[in-house]
């Protein structure tokens, strides 16, 4: 599977994170890039691209989800992860 396609199918997972009241800053940095001029759609996409790398370290290093690295790659928005 191709990485665009990855995050594509992750927008859902992004939209339930925006509506999740366990996950309230992705919210609040979904709301900020929109407010610098990113479309929607665009913001899902840069967020879907975090969360795929914090899901690839995840396997890669063995270990559980680190919600607060996940959190930490949003803030850094717009500057993506490599």
């Amino acid at each position: 599977m191709e990485e665009n396609e990855l995050i594509e199918q992750l927008i859902p997972a992004v939209e339930q994170q925006l509506d999740s009241p366990a996950t309230p800053f992705v919210k609040k940095h979904f709301d900020r890039m929109v407010k610098l001029g990113e479309t929607e759609f665009e913001v899902k996409k840069m967020i879907a691209l975090c969360l795929t790398d914090e899901t690839n370290r995840m396997f890669v290093e063995s270990r559980d989800f680190d919600i607060k690295r996940y959190e930490a790659l949003l803030i850094a928005l717009p500057e993506l992860p490599e």
